[in-house]
Protein backbone atom coordinates (compact mmCIF):
# COMPACT_ATOMS: atom_id res chain seq x y z
CA UNK A 1 0.00 0.00 0.00
CA UNK A 2 1.26 3.36 -0.85
CA UNK A 3 2.04 5.67 2.35
CA UNK A 4 0.91 8.53 0.65
CA UNK A 5 -2.77 6.94 0.42
CA UNK A 6 -2.92 6.51 4.31
CA UNK A 7 -4.47 3.32 6.14
CA UNK A 8 -6.48 2.52 3.15
CA UNK A 9 -8.02 4.20 -0.59
CA UNK A 10 -11.12 3.18 0.42
CA UNK A 11 -10.98 6.36 3.28
CA UNK A 12 -10.25 8.91 0.43
CA UNK A 13 -12.66 11.10 -1.19
CA UNK A 14 -14.08 9.80 -4.68
CA UNK A 15 -13.60 12.45 -7.26
CA UNK A 16 -15.44 12.15 -11.02
CA UNK A 17 -13.72 14.17 -13.64
CA UNK A 18 -15.75 14.14 -16.56
CA UNK A 19 -14.17 15.82 -19.90
CA UNK A 20 -14.45 14.46 -23.72
CA UNK A 21 -10.38 15.08 -23.58
CA UNK A 22 -8.18 12.46 -22.81
CA UNK A 23 -5.18 14.82 -22.48
CA UNK A 24 -7.96 16.78 -19.75
CA UNK A 25 -8.36 14.15 -17.64
CA UNK A 26 -4.73 13.03 -17.69
CA UNK A 27 -3.83 16.06 -16.01
CA UNK A 28 -5.97 16.38 -13.96
CA UNK A 29 -5.74 12.49 -12.57
CA UNK A 30 -2.06 13.86 -12.47
CA UNK A 31 -2.44 16.66 -10.83
CA UNK A 32 -5.33 15.07 -8.24
CA UNK A 33 -4.55 11.44 -7.89
CA UNK A 34 -2.06 11.44 -5.02
CA UNK A 35 -4.81 12.59 -2.64
CA UNK A 36 -8.14 11.35 -4.40
CA UNK A 37 -10.17 8.05 -5.66
CA UNK A 38 -10.44 9.19 -9.44
CA UNK A 39 -13.21 8.26 -11.96
CA UNK A 40 -13.32 9.66 -15.81
CA UNK A 41 -16.02 9.94 -17.95
CA UNK A 42 -15.83 11.20 -22.10
CA UNK A 43 -19.53 11.69 -22.13
CA UNK A 44 -22.63 13.15 -20.38
CA UNK A 45 -24.25 9.85 -20.36
CA UNK A 46 -21.10 8.13 -18.69
CA UNK A 47 -20.99 10.50 -16.00
CA UNK A 48 -24.76 10.20 -15.10
CA UNK A 49 -23.80 6.13 -14.46
CA UNK A 50 -20.81 6.47 -12.82
CA UNK A 51 -22.34 9.10 -10.62
CA UNK A 52 -25.62 7.07 -9.88
CA UNK A 53 -23.84 3.97 -9.40
CA UNK A 54 -21.95 3.08 -5.30
CA UNK A 55 -19.82 4.47 -4.58
CA UNK A 56 -21.19 7.65 -5.70
CA UNK A 57 -18.63 10.66 -5.85
CA UNK A 58 -18.29 13.22 -3.22
CA UNK A 59 -17.17 15.53 -6.05
CA UNK A 60 -18.00 15.96 -9.44
CA UNK A 61 -15.73 17.95 -12.06
CA UNK A 62 -17.70 18.95 -15.19
CA UNK A 63 -16.77 19.86 -18.28
CA UNK A 64 -19.11 22.02 -20.14
CA UNK A 65 -18.00 22.21 -23.62
CA UNK A 66 -19.25 18.59 -24.20
CA UNK A 67 -20.61 16.68 -27.50
CA UNK A 68 -24.25 15.69 -26.93
CA UNK A 69 -24.96 16.07 -23.80
CA UNK A 70 -22.70 19.16 -22.60
CA UNK A 71 -22.37 19.89 -18.77
CA UNK A 72 -25.61 21.92 -18.68
CA UNK A 73 -27.11 18.74 -19.32
CA UNK A 74 -25.71 16.85 -17.17
CA UNK A 75 -25.98 18.87 -14.32
CA UNK A 76 -29.65 19.60 -15.10
CA UNK A 77 -29.75 15.48 -14.40
CA UNK A 78 -28.04 14.96 -11.38
CA UNK A 79 -30.20 17.35 -9.84
CA UNK A 80 -33.46 15.91 -10.72
CA UNK A 81 -32.25 12.59 -9.65
CA UNK A 82 -32.83 12.08 -5.87
CA UNK A 83 -29.57 9.87 -4.97
CA UNK A 84 -27.43 12.32 -6.94
CA UNK A 85 -28.47 15.61 -6.31
CA UNK A 86 -26.35 16.84 -3.68
CA UNK A 87 -23.28 15.96 -5.09
CA UNK A 88 -21.26 19.32 -5.56
CA UNK A 89 -20.64 20.51 -9.43
CA UNK A 90 -17.61 22.27 -9.82
CA UNK A 91 -17.94 23.26 -13.62
CA UNK A 92 -14.79 22.76 -15.65
CA UNK A 93 -14.05 25.50 -18.94
CA UNK A 94 -11.95 27.21 -20.99
CA UNK A 95 -15.00 30.07 -21.23
CA UNK A 96 -14.25 32.97 -19.03
CA UNK A 97 -17.08 35.05 -19.17
CA UNK A 98 -19.71 36.56 -16.28
CA UNK A 99 -22.55 35.01 -18.28
CA UNK A 100 -21.62 31.54 -18.03
CA UNK A 101 -20.31 31.91 -14.65
CA UNK A 102 -24.00 33.58 -13.53
CA UNK A 103 -26.05 30.29 -15.95
CA UNK A 104 -24.01 28.22 -13.94
CA UNK A 105 -24.44 28.91 -10.59
CA UNK A 106 -27.79 29.28 -11.76
CA UNK A 107 -27.99 25.27 -12.41
CA UNK A 108 -26.21 24.61 -9.43
CA UNK A 109 -22.65 24.35 -9.65
CA UNK A 110 -20.72 25.10 -6.70
CA UNK A 111 -17.81 26.61 -8.41
CA UNK A 112 -15.91 27.01 -11.46
CA UNK A 113 -12.10 26.01 -12.49
CA UNK A 114 -10.58 27.08 -15.26
CA UNK A 115 -8.46 26.19 -18.36
CA UNK A 116 -5.80 25.68 -18.87
CA UNK A 117 -5.22 24.29 -15.67
CA UNK A 118 -3.09 25.27 -11.94
CA UNK A 119 -2.64 22.57 -10.03
CA UNK A 120 -2.40 24.64 -6.94
CA UNK A 121 -5.55 26.35 -7.85
CA UNK A 122 -7.43 22.89 -8.49
CA UNK A 123 -6.09 21.20 -5.49
CA UNK A 124 -7.22 24.18 -3.34
CA UNK A 125 -10.75 24.40 -4.99
CA UNK A 126 -11.07 20.75 -4.99
CA UNK A 127 -9.93 20.70 -1.12
CA UNK A 128 -12.19 23.36 -0.02
CA UNK A 129 -15.91 21.77 -1.62
CA UNK A 130 -14.73 18.43 -0.29
CA UNK A 131 -14.11 20.21 3.30
CA UNK A 132 -17.51 21.90 2.74
CA UNK A 133 -19.67 18.64 1.66
CA UNK A 134 -18.41 16.82 4.54
CA UNK A 135 -19.46 19.75 6.69
CA UNK A 136 -22.80 19.45 5.32
CA UNK A 137 -22.67 15.97 5.53
CA UNK A 138 -21.88 16.01 9.12
CA UNK A 139 -24.48 18.67 10.03
CA UNK A 140 -27.17 16.14 8.21
CA UNK A 141 -26.54 13.38 9.85
CA UNK A 142 -26.41 15.18 13.14
CA UNK A 143 -29.63 17.11 12.33
CA UNK A 144 -30.87 13.22 11.39
CA UNK A 145 -29.98 11.68 14.67
CA UNK A 146 -31.33 14.79 16.71
CA UNK A 147 -34.64 14.50 14.58
CA UNK A 148 -34.80 10.81 15.60
CA UNK A 149 -33.61 11.32 19.48
CA UNK A 150 -36.30 14.15 19.76
CA UNK A 151 -38.88 11.66 17.82
CA UNK A 152 -37.35 8.75 20.47
CA UNK A 153 -38.32 11.25 23.40
CA UNK A 154 -41.55 12.29 22.09
CA UNK A 155 -42.90 8.99 21.78
CA UNK A 156 -41.17 8.15 25.46
CA UNK A 157 -43.16 11.43 26.94
CA UNK A 158 -46.46 10.36 24.87
CA UNK A 159 -46.25 6.76 26.59
CA UNK A 160 -45.40 8.03 29.88
CA UNK A 161 -48.35 10.40 29.79
CA UNK A 162 -50.72 7.75 28.55
CA UNK A 163 -49.89 5.47 31.36
CA UNK A 164 -49.85 8.38 33.91
CA UNK A 165 -53.36 8.73 32.89
CA UNK A 166 -54.07 5.44 32.78
CA UNK A 167 -52.70 4.90 36.67
CA UNK A 168 -54.89 8.01 37.96
CA UNK A 169 -57.98 6.89 36.00
CA UNK A 170 -57.30 3.37 37.53
CA UNK A 171 -57.26 4.96 41.04
CA UNK A 172 -60.80 5.78 40.22
CA UNK A 173 -61.52 2.36 38.83
CA UNK A 174 -59.53 0.29 41.42
CA UNK A 175 -62.23 1.10 43.98
CA UNK A 176 -64.68 -0.08 41.62
CA UNK A 177 -64.13 -4.19 41.23
CA UNK A 178 -66.56 -4.67 38.85
CA UNK A 179 -65.72 -1.83 35.87
CA UNK A 180 -62.29 -4.09 35.00
CA UNK A 181 -61.09 -2.84 31.42
CA UNK A 182 -63.99 -0.18 31.36
CA UNK A 183 -61.45 2.30 30.59
CA UNK A 184 -60.03 0.49 27.30
CA UNK A 185 -63.67 -0.09 26.50
CA UNK A 186 -64.84 3.49 26.20
CA UNK A 187 -61.52 4.94 24.67
CA UNK A 188 -62.36 2.37 21.87
CA UNK A 189 -65.93 3.20 21.70
CA UNK A 190 -64.94 6.68 21.69
CA UNK A 191 -62.22 6.59 18.74
CA UNK A 192 -64.78 4.85 17.03
CA UNK A 193 -67.59 7.57 17.08
CA UNK A 194 -65.30 10.33 16.52
CA UNK A 195 -63.71 8.55 13.39
CA UNK A 196 -66.96 7.93 12.04
CA UNK A 197 -68.30 11.38 12.37
CA UNK A 198 -65.39 13.08 11.32
CA UNK A 199 -66.86 13.70 7.45
CA UNK A 200 -70.08 14.87 8.81
CA UNK A 201 -70.66 18.41 8.23
CA UNK A 202 -71.40 19.51 11.81
CA UNK A 203 -68.29 18.00 13.39
CA UNK A 204 -65.61 17.56 10.53
CA UNK A 205 -64.44 21.12 11.38
CA UNK A 206 -63.74 19.91 14.96
CA UNK A 207 -62.66 16.42 15.01
CA UNK A 208 -58.94 16.41 13.68
CA UNK A 209 -56.63 13.65 13.26
CA UNK A 210 -55.42 15.64 16.12
CA UNK A 211 -58.56 16.55 18.17
CA UNK A 212 -59.32 12.99 18.25
CA UNK A 213 -55.60 11.35 19.69
CA UNK A 214 -55.92 14.01 22.12
CA UNK A 215 -59.79 12.82 22.92
CA UNK A 216 -58.97 9.28 23.51
CA UNK A 217 -55.81 10.21 25.44
CA UNK A 218 -58.05 12.45 27.40
CA UNK A 219 -60.70 10.22 27.81
CA UNK A 220 -59.65 7.35 31.17
CA UNK A 221 -60.16 10.43 33.04
CA UNK A 222 -64.05 10.53 32.78
CA UNK A 223 -64.61 8.80 35.85
CA UNK A 224 -62.03 10.25 38.03
CA UNK A 225 -64.22 11.92 40.36
CA UNK A 226 -65.33 8.45 41.89
CA UNK A 227 -62.09 8.64 44.37
CA UNK A 228 -64.23 11.05 45.98
CA UNK A 229 -67.26 8.90 46.57
CA UNK A 230 -67.94 6.72 49.73
CA UNK A 231 -67.59 3.01 49.70
CA UNK A 232 -70.50 2.20 51.05
CA UNK A 233 -72.82 4.12 47.77
CA UNK A 234 -69.65 3.32 44.92
CA UNK A 235 -69.63 -0.30 45.70
CA UNK A 236 -73.33 -1.06 47.50
CA UNK A 237 -74.99 -4.21 45.46
CA UNK A 238 -78.11 -2.48 45.30
CA UNK A 239 -80.08 0.17 44.23
CA UNK A 240 -78.97 3.95 45.77
CA UNK A 241 -81.45 5.58 47.82
CA UNK A 242 -82.39 9.41 46.28
CA UNK A 243 -79.58 10.91 49.04
CA UNK A 244 -76.76 8.63 48.00
CA UNK A 245 -77.49 8.81 44.12
CA UNK A 246 -77.30 12.68 44.86
CA UNK A 247 -73.71 12.58 46.25
CA UNK A 248 -73.03 9.44 43.60
CA UNK A 249 -73.47 12.64 41.20
CA UNK A 250 -71.01 14.81 42.43
CA UNK A 251 -68.11 12.40 41.11
CA UNK A 252 -68.84 14.39 37.77
CA UNK A 253 -67.63 17.73 39.33
CA UNK A 254 -64.95 16.45 41.91
CA UNK A 255 -62.90 15.01 38.59
CA UNK A 256 -63.25 18.25 36.68
CA UNK A 257 -62.34 19.98 39.72
CA UNK A 258 -59.47 17.61 40.76
CA UNK A 259 -58.35 18.17 36.70
CA UNK A 260 -58.66 21.81 37.42
CA UNK A 261 -56.38 22.03 40.30
CA UNK A 262 -53.56 20.17 38.51
CA UNK A 263 -53.83 22.34 35.30
CA UNK A 264 -53.38 25.44 38.12
CA UNK A 265 -49.68 23.99 39.01
CA UNK A 266 -48.82 23.77 35.47
CA UNK A 267 -46.32 26.31 33.58
CA UNK A 268 -48.84 26.41 30.95
CA UNK A 269 -52.35 24.94 29.40
CA UNK A 270 -51.93 21.30 28.17
CA UNK A 271 -54.57 20.42 25.65
CA UNK A 272 -55.35 16.91 26.67
CA UNK A 273 -56.23 18.28 30.63
CA UNK A 274 -58.80 20.85 29.03
CA UNK A 275 -60.29 18.03 27.26
CA UNK A 276 -60.30 15.54 30.13
CA UNK A 277 -61.89 18.39 32.18
CA UNK A 278 -64.59 19.02 29.95
CA UNK A 279 -65.29 15.14 29.58
CA UNK A 280 -65.02 14.76 33.44
CA UNK A 281 -67.70 17.53 34.04
CA UNK A 282 -70.00 16.87 31.48
CA UNK A 283 -70.22 13.28 30.16
CA UNK A 284 -73.64 13.01 32.25
CA UNK A 285 -75.47 15.58 30.42
CA UNK A 286 -77.65 14.81 28.19
CA UNK A 287 -79.27 16.12 25.21
CA UNK A 288 -82.35 17.05 26.42
CA UNK A 289 -81.20 19.08 29.53
CA UNK A 290 -81.94 16.69 31.82
CA UNK A 291 -78.79 15.39 32.55
CA UNK A 292 -76.00 16.98 35.73
CA UNK A 293 -74.26 18.17 37.12
CA UNK A 294 -75.28 21.32 34.55
CA UNK A 295 -78.04 20.64 33.02
CA UNK A 296 -76.45 21.75 30.14
CA UNK A 297 -78.64 20.88 26.69
CA UNK A 298 -78.35 20.28 22.92
CA UNK A 299 -75.16 21.63 21.54
CA UNK A 300 -74.05 23.34 24.92
CA UNK A 301 -72.52 20.28 25.69
CA UNK A 302 -68.79 19.91 24.38
CA UNK A 303 -68.12 17.86 21.73
CA UNK A 304 -65.88 15.62 23.54
CA UNK A 305 -68.65 14.86 26.69
CA UNK A 306 -71.43 14.22 24.15
CA UNK A 307 -69.24 10.85 22.49
CA UNK A 308 -68.27 10.02 26.04
CA UNK A 309 -71.96 9.98 27.20
CA UNK A 310 -72.79 7.19 24.74
CA UNK A 311 -69.73 5.57 25.04
CA UNK A 312 -69.88 5.65 29.05
CA UNK A 313 -73.77 4.57 28.58
CA UNK A 314 -73.17 1.40 26.20
CA UNK A 315 -70.23 0.47 28.29
CA UNK A 316 -72.60 0.44 31.76
CA UNK A 317 -75.44 -1.03 30.07
CA UNK A 318 -73.22 -4.65 28.19
CA UNK A 319 -71.40 -4.84 31.55
CA UNK A 320 -71.28 -6.29 34.72
CA UNK A 321 -71.62 -4.66 37.77
CA UNK A 322 -71.80 -5.37 41.37
CA UNK A 323 -75.86 -4.66 41.34
CA UNK A 324 -76.93 -5.89 37.66
CA UNK A 325 -75.84 -8.48 35.03
CA UNK A 326 -74.60 -7.71 31.66
CA UNK A 327 -77.48 -6.81 29.29
CA UNK A 328 -77.06 -8.42 25.66
CA UNK A 329 -76.08 -5.91 23.28
CA UNK A 330 -78.92 -6.03 21.20
CA UNK A 331 -80.85 -4.56 24.40
CA UNK A 332 -78.52 -1.86 24.72
CA UNK A 333 -78.97 -1.26 20.90
CA UNK A 334 -83.02 -0.40 21.35
CA UNK A 335 -81.74 1.41 24.65
CA UNK A 336 -79.25 4.19 22.74
CA UNK A 337 -81.41 3.95 19.60
CA UNK A 338 -83.98 5.42 21.96
CA UNK A 339 -82.32 7.85 23.76
CA UNK A 340 -81.56 9.65 20.08
CA UNK A 341 -82.53 13.29 20.58
CA UNK A 342 -83.24 13.05 24.67
CA UNK A 343 -80.43 11.30 26.09
CA UNK A 344 -77.81 12.06 23.17
CA UNK A 345 -76.81 13.78 20.18
CA UNK A 346 -79.19 12.24 17.18
CA UNK A 347 -76.09 12.47 14.79
CA UNK A 348 -74.06 10.28 17.63
CA UNK A 349 -76.59 8.02 17.87
CA UNK A 350 -76.59 7.37 14.11
CA UNK A 351 -72.84 6.49 14.08
CA UNK A 352 -73.54 4.23 17.07
CA UNK A 353 -75.84 2.55 15.02
CA UNK A 354 -73.75 2.35 11.92
CA UNK A 355 -70.85 1.13 14.08
CA UNK A 356 -72.83 -1.01 16.14
CA UNK A 357 -70.11 -4.37 15.17
CA UNK A 358 -67.49 -2.40 15.55
CA UNK A 359 -68.73 -1.75 19.18
CA UNK A 360 -69.23 -4.95 19.65
CA UNK A 361 -65.62 -6.05 18.80
CA UNK A 362 -64.20 -3.64 20.74
CA UNK A 363 -66.39 -4.76 23.86
CA UNK A 364 -65.56 -8.53 22.88
CA UNK A 365 -61.69 -8.13 22.89
CA UNK A 366 -61.65 -6.32 26.41
CA UNK A 367 -64.65 -8.03 28.46
CA UNK A 368 -64.00 -8.50 31.65
CA UNK A 369 -63.19 -12.15 32.81
CA UNK A 370 -66.01 -12.33 34.64
CA UNK A 371 -68.14 -13.12 31.43
CA UNK A 372 -68.82 -9.47 30.25
CA UNK A 373 -71.87 -9.15 27.86
CA UNK A 374 -74.50 -11.57 26.75
CA UNK A 375 -73.97 -12.15 23.16
CA UNK A 376 -77.26 -11.81 21.13
CA UNK A 377 -77.93 -11.48 17.12
CA UNK A 378 -79.27 -7.24 17.32
CA UNK A 379 -82.71 -7.00 16.37
CA UNK A 380 -83.98 -3.91 14.07
CA UNK A 381 -82.90 -0.26 14.91
CA UNK A 382 -85.07 1.06 17.38
CA UNK A 383 -87.73 3.68 16.15
CA UNK A 384 -86.45 7.32 16.65
CA UNK A 385 -89.72 7.48 18.46
CA UNK A 386 -89.03 5.19 21.10
CA UNK A 387 -89.59 5.35 24.55
CA UNK A 388 -86.48 6.51 26.97
CA UNK A 389 -85.97 4.09 29.82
Amino acid sequence: MDPRHGPSDRDRPILLIVDDQPENLAVLAAILGDDYQVRAARSGAQALRIAGSLPRPDLVLLDIMMPGMDGFAVLAHLRQDPVTQDIPVVFVTALDDTRTEVQGFKAGAVDFIGKPFVPTVVQARVRTHLELKLARDRLSDQNAWLEQEVNRRMEENAMIQEVSIRALAHLAEIRDLETGNHILRTQGYVRELAESLRDHPRFSAALTSHFIEVLVLSAPLHDIGKVGIPDQILLKPGPLTPAEWEVMKTHAALGADAIAWAERSLPRPLEFLALAREIARWHHERWDGAGYPDGLAGERIPLAARLMALADVFDALVSERVYKKPMPFAAAREIIGAGRGTHFDPDVVDAFLGAFDTFTAIARRYQDSHGQAVFAPPPPIASPGAPTP
